[in-house]
């Protein structure tokens, strides 16, 4: 399962249904305890017997009250239970409690069955003679009444509830401070990551999109400042050609001015290429002679080639300008020593661009690739505008492959290229 599908459990969705499940369940539990502790119910079928044992062993119904008395005395010392005896029409005739005593059995309720005083649950005979005999039962707590257990239930609800739905809001809240943070302006902001859910989704999300926005807005300012430096030079060079040429209108200023002008349209060209390029524009997908593409750049500048024959899927203008400008680069600070080769590797196509120049030193190996960099000696004067390699490896990137600067054996350096080389679809 791949890491954008999370598996069922860990859903959102999934956690609040079992959450709710679970709470069901102990709902149900608790109220059918309490239903057993509280409710009233009959007594078990062999209790017909031990009622006509009662009768028998206590004394008649018309026997005096004191008698009676007596019996259920000597019952609660001999069975350690409170006792007491009603008449058939209700009447208390004997008992072992007050509060048991005071009981009276509810009218039209069966024969035998369990009553709940505040005292414990009591076991209600009807005996054959028509009287009456209650037993409490020993050593049972007294439950609680139903309003109170229903207060509990509902507690225990709440309380088994809230650290779920707080834990998941407050996840929620950190996402949202997070955003309101980050829309104030505060673009470094990110939110912790937690769980395997979809706020853990939207968290992870939220920080992919505000590191790719921080370091977009950051280019850009970037950009723009070296742009606006650079933009100055060719600028006041044009301007003094203009006031020179009126007093020397001679074919070198003119060609001065010219050379000038296309140095500002090509910086202009290739800013506004980089800003494409940095705002994340795909580019178009089509079949790509890649040897035609490299062979056309190095008959362009007269250098020679050594290629095989290699096919991509890619963008052709964005290729050519990737060759271009390693070739103008290796030109200009290469000594005029230049050669190109292209090859196939396995599932990629490699392009070397290789001079025979100072060479770059292994700080400024991947510091020549920043926009307007210039590495030590180089200058104005050479003709470079400090953008052609980092759009070379952002076009290169594009086309998910990378460009490296390397050491050449002998001196110099190798700009090496490498691009996927799709496998073509069956149809």
């Amino acid at each position: 399962m791949s890491k954008g599908h999370m598996s069922r459990p860990h859903r959102l969705y999934w956690r609040i249904w079992f959450a709710i499940l679970a709470t069901l369940a102990l709902f149900a539990l608790l109220a059918a305890t309490a239903w057993h502790l509280t409710g009233e119910r009959g007594a078990p079928p062999n209790i017909t017997g031990f009622a006509e044992l009662a009768s028998e062993l206590l004394p008649a119904a018309d026997a005096p009250r004191e008698a009676q008395q007596s019996a259920l005395d000597l019952w609660k010392q001999r069975l350690g239970a409170d006792f007491a005896l009603y008449s058939a029409d209700g009447l208390r005739i004997a008992g072992t409690q007050d509060e048991l005593v005071a009981l009276s059995p509810r009218e039209g309720a069966p024969e035998h069955h369990v009553m709940t005083p505040r005292s414990g649950p009591a076991l209600v005979l009807q005996l054959p003679d028509g009287r009456r005999l209650l037993m409490l039962r020993p050593g049972r707590p007294p439950p609680p009444g139903p309003v109170l257990t229903f207060a509990l239930i509902a507690l225990a609800v709440g309380v088994g509830a809230f650290p779920v739905v707080r834990r998941l809001t407050r996840r929620l809240e950190r996402l949202q401070a997070g955003v309101t943070e980050w829309g104030g302006g505060k673009l470094s902001t990110r939110v912790p990551v937690q769980g395997h859910d979809e706020v853990a989704q939207l968290a992870q999300a939220f920080n992919e999109s505000a590191a790719r926005i921080e370091q977009l807005v950051d280019a850009h300012k970037t950009l723009l400042a070296n742009a606006s430096h650079e933009l100055r030079s060719p600028l006041a060079r044009i301007r003094l050609g203009v006031e020179l040429l009126s007093s020397d209108p001679s074919p070198t200023r003119r060609a001065e001015l010219a050379r000038d002008i296309g140095e500002l349209d090509q910086l202009i060209d290739e800013i506004l290429l980089a800003s494409r390029l940095d705002g994340g524009v795909a580019p178009e997908r089509e079949p790509v002679d890649l040897t035609g593409i490299v062979a056309e750049e190095c008959a362009r500048a007269d250098v020679p080639l050594q290629a095989e024959t290699v096919q991509i899927t890619g963008s052709t203008r964005l290729l050519h300008r990737l060759v271009r400008n390693l070739i103008d680069n290796a030109r200009r600070y290469g000594g005029g020593r230049v050669g190109v080769e292209l090859r196939s590797i396995s599932a990629a196509a490699e392009i070397d661009v290789m001079d025979r120049g100072p060479g770059v030193t292994e700080a400024d190996r991947e510091r020549v690739f920043e926009p307007f960099y210039r590495a030590a000696g180089a200058s104005e004067a050479s003709g470079g505008i400090g953008l052609g390699l980092a759009l070379a490896r952002q076009i290169a990137r594009q086309h998910r492959g990378e460009v490296h600067c390397l050491p050449r054996p002998g001196g110099g350096s190798i700009f090496r290229v490498t691009l996927p080389i799709d496998e073509p679809t069956s149809a």
